[in-house]
């Protein structure tokens, strides 16, 4: 007669029953050889690290492997790697610190997240099969733009090697294919929209940190990311920590190599934290949300004016035109709140605010300060014109070879022309700029197309407009610093290229709108 409740089982019933499998960490414990083994394979690396490694790198290295155990869950992550990725370059100075590794060059904190991210996609791509190359869009740009270098490396390559220039332009070469490549790293690693958001809000407030320590070191001459080796394990390049002074006060350096480096990465952010302000998935409450990316905007203005740059007034000007001409009510708007920030600016730091912004209507003397100090070091832009169109008119259409000037150290063969599309004149020709404005302004095009015509999705649409701008403003910049050398504010481009790459392929679109070629839904 039933009883309404089974048997219990017991081990003879159980006889000849599949084994139920347990998860590792399950109550279950690793067998002791396996501890021992590890132990053994721990300890032989340290003795082995003690005797061959300086007492700083093996210390850098035990410290480094104890913190990837204990974080381990979080580390390896995708996610994981992107903050770490975007960290470095935000707040690490390029060409200021290296990791204390025994290697005949120094290795930059940013090089190699930049190698671990390629190495982590790559073993993903090979290992996991349900990842999918993810289009780039931008692809094509890019690759003329390289097209062009390569061919004026090709023209010139006998000139090159006789001169012994062959390494210097292969060494170019190489640091460029660095940079270009973070642009398809995070565009590999953004598969989701909530990614997206969530990484542009953590780059964001990352450059709102920046600025916010550039303002404090305007105020209080001490820059913090000058410090970062007294509590990070990493080796010191330089000491210096710069002196670059305008209106009679130092201007803030932050994490970046110059002010006006400093100046164009942070004007790159206004237009994303101005879409974060309506779009950002936190704060979830509309008005909180609008109160803590508006205090990010205040701060990042700040930051900009610590800086004293007017290149970085040119490329707001750029971005309030390109708003204005194709989203005017935005433009007015942004405006109407602009006003009353420079007037406050120009009550509290009226030197810095003159230097900037009120030169530009002393249109005499700004000219007659871009010739200062013709034929040395630092001269002004307008006067390296002449000396550089003497060059160019030698090899107009191929330049001299891409990466062949040297412009620092004792094998310096040319001069610093703080202007990026002269430096491509020289160095590849006419056929190098064309290339260069493919690569600089197709993207801005495409996007700026997607956003007042294919885009379904408001959110979308603002995004591509806001990215669009972004870009475009540091391209207007180009005119005006070298942007090969200054790493931050380039890989900042790349980063923000890498979302607008995602919005243009994976954004919604209108059933007229002309279908990429791929489809989020390809990818699971």
């Amino acid at each position: 007669m039933s009883t309404g409740t089974a048997p219990p089982v017991t081990p003879a019933d159980d006889t000849g029953a599949p084994q139920a499998q347990v998860a590792p960490g399950d109550g279950t414990r690793p067998h002791w050889a396996a501890v021992a083994g590890i132990a053994i394979l721990f300890a032989a690396i340290v003795i082995a690290g003690v005797i061959l490694l300086p007492p700083i790198a093996m210390g850098a290295a035990l410290l480094g492997i104890a913190l990837i155990v204990l974080l381990r869950r979080i580390l390896f992550t995708w996610p994981a790697l992107l903050f770490l990725l975007a960290a470095t370059i935000m707040f690490i100075p390029a060409r200021r610190y290296a990791l204390p590794i025994p290697l005949p060059f120094a290795l930059e904190a940013y090089r190699f997240m930049i190698f671990v991210a390629i190495v982590a996609l790559g073993l993903a791509f090979l290992f996991d099969r349900s990842r999918r190359w993810r289009p780039v869009a931008f692809g094509w740009p890019i690759g003329i733009f390289l097209a062009t270098l390569l061919v004026s490396f090709i023209v010139n390559g006998m000139r090159l090697v006789n001169e012994g220039l062959a390494t210097t332009a292969l060494s170019g070469f190489f640091q460029l294919g660095v940079l270009l490549s973070v642009f398809f790293s995070v565009r590999q690693l953004l598969t989701s929209e909530r990614m997206v958001m969530g990484f542009l809000m953590v780059l964001s407030w990352m450059a709102v940190i920046v600025a916010f320590f550039a303002v404090i070191e305007r105020v209080a001459r001490t820059n913090v990311f000058l410090m970062l080796a007294n509590f990070l394990p990493l080796m010191v390049l330089r000491e210096d920590g710069g002196d670059a002074t305008r209106a009679g006060v130092n201007r803030a350096y932050g994490s970046a190599q110059h002010p006006i480096a400093l100046a164009v990465m942070l004007c790159m952010f206004l237009p994303i934290l101005i879409y974060l302000a309506k779009y950002a998935i936190w704060p979830r409450n509309v008005w909180n949300r609008r109160i803590a990316y508006g205090i990010g905007t205040f701060l990042v203005f700040g930051g900009i004016i610590a800086a004293i740059s007017r290149t970085a007034v040119v490329v707001m000007g750029v971005m309030f035109l390109i708003a204005l001409v194709l989203r005017p009510k935005v433009a007015l708007l942004l405006l109407a709140f602009a006003v009353p920030g420079l007037l406050l600016a120009m009550f509290v730091v009226p030197a810095q605010v003159e230097s900037m912004l009120l030169s530009f209507l002393d249109v005499d003397t700004l000219i007659a300060s871009q010739y200062t100090s013709a034929g040395m070091a630092g001269a002004g832009r307008l006067a390296d014109l002449e000396p550089a169109f003497v060059e160019v008119r030698q090899y107009p259409f191929f330049g001299q070879g891409f990466g062949s000037r040297v412009v620092v150290g004792d094998e310096a063969n040319s001069f610093i022309l703080d202007n990026q599309v002269l430096g491509i004149l020289m160095e590849a020709g006419a056929l190098g700029v064309i290339g260069y404005a493919v690569f600089m302004l197709a993207p801005v095009v495409m996007l700026i197309v997607y956003a007042l015509r294919w885009a379904a999705e408001p959110r979308h649409a603002l995004l591509a407009f806001a990215l669009a701008v972004s870009i475009a403003g540091y391209s207007a910049a180009l005119f005006f610093f070298d942007a090969f050398g200054f790493f931050q504010s380039f890989l900042v481009h790349m980063m923000l290229l890498a979302v607008a790459a995602w919005v243009y392929t994976e954004g919604s679109r209108r059933a007229s709108a002309p279908k990429p070629a791929w489809t989020p839904e390809v990818v699971r």
